[in-house]
């Protein structure tokens, strides 16, 4: 059984065992699934923009034909080397096509696989967890630790350092998907486009857009239990286009951070000294901050914290009422803050 735990998916990567011939790339980070994925995919030829060695499948056609799979490993290259099959996700079962492959014996081919977020029973993921001819490798949203990895290395790789606060900020005004955080690295690199050095400013005049401040309003309204606020923001930001689960995210993230500013209080130090504590919370917040600590307590902020990672997952099983389900869940939190 080769089952790998999610903080050992890089070291398993850098040195790969060359009888694994199918990379299976689960969890619920889409970004993240797709970076490793294609990490893996280009890697494992000589020229990735060669079409007869880097092959894309999409998931659905091989569930429609499941013989489609055995059929591209078996084919050899037109001028021999290397090659690589890249399955695009799909919600169909594809275990019994990648089953077929695991069976037979690979030839310089490496199949690698989007697999969404596959349930610990699910066919597919059962199939490469049990199989020494396969990785299973789960992509978890980052958290702070390795979000300051991703942030350093990409800095470092495009020639670029970055003052302690200023990555302080960065690290803080990041979410869990890989794919956002390096559209977020990205913008901030081309704004400082010929320096060396990012400051806390460029930080604040990337990181601090409208509608950052937007959704931190909506997040501040429900953990007060401002019905009122709450409601005009939440129509301000869906016409902006503020994606849901982005929303969610954010509050999550506030949730834990007001858990653990909240058990401190609990321990018997006092709310302004946990508050100036909180070094990546804009000043302009920290009023409205020490208002939910006096709201909430320990317990009830660990129910919220439940809500808010139900309904993260409902939205992205549900795409279509992901609007609903944040609106309803914002307004849960703001009913529980004013009990």
């Amino acid at each position: 059984m080769v089952a790998v735990k999610a903080g050992d998916v890089e070291g398993a990567l850098r040195r790969p065992d060359p009888r694994i011939g199918v990379f299976l790339f689960y969890g619920p980070d889409m970004g993240l699934i797709n970076e490793r994925a294609r990490m893996v995919a280009e890697r494992s030829v000589d020229d990735a923009s060669d079409p007869f060695q880097l092959i894309r499948i999409d998931g659905d056609d091989i569930a429609a034909d499941p013989g489609r799979l055995a059929d591209e490993a078996g084919t050899m290259g037109l001028f021999g080397g290397k090659r690589a099959i890249w399955v695009k996700s799909t919600s169909r079962n594809i275990a019994p096509a990648v089953d077929a492959v695991l069976k037979g014996e690979l030839q310089d081919t490496v199949i690698v696989i989007e697999g969404g977020d596959l349930q610990k029973s699910s066919p597919l993921r059962t199939l490469c967890e049990r199989s020494q001819k396969a990785l299973a490798l789960p992509c978890y949203a980052d958290e702070a630790r390795n979000l300051g990895t991703v942030v350093d290395e990409t800095l470092k790789d495009n020639g670029f350092s970055i003052q302690r606060d200023a990555r302080t900020a960065l690290i803080a005004s990041l979410g869990g998907d890989r794919l956002a955080t390096r559209g977020e690295l990205n913008k901030l690199m081309l704004y400082a486009h010929g320096q060396r050095e990012i400051t806390l400013a460029d930080v604040d005049a990337i990181m601090s857009d409208v509608s950052s401040l937007a959704m931190d309003a909506v997040i501040d309204a429900a953990f007060a239990g401002e019905g009122t606020g709450l409601e005009t923001g939440s129509r301000r930001l869906a016409a902006e286009g503020v994606n849901a689960s982005v929303l969610l995210g954010a509050a999550l993230r506030h949730a834990l951070m007001l858990l653990n500013a909240r058990l401190s209080v609990e321990e018997g130090r006092p709310i302004p000294a946990v508050i100036e504590t909180l070094r990546s919370l804009h000043f302009r917040r920290k009023p409205l901050v020490e208002r939910h600590l006096q709201r909430w307590t320990g317990d009830s902020l660990k129910n919220a914290i439940t809500l808010l990672q139900s309904s993260l997952l409902q939205t992205r099983r549900m795409a279509d009422l992901d609007d609903t389900i944040a609106a309803k869940t914002l307004l849960d939190i703001a009913r529980a803050a004013r009990r």
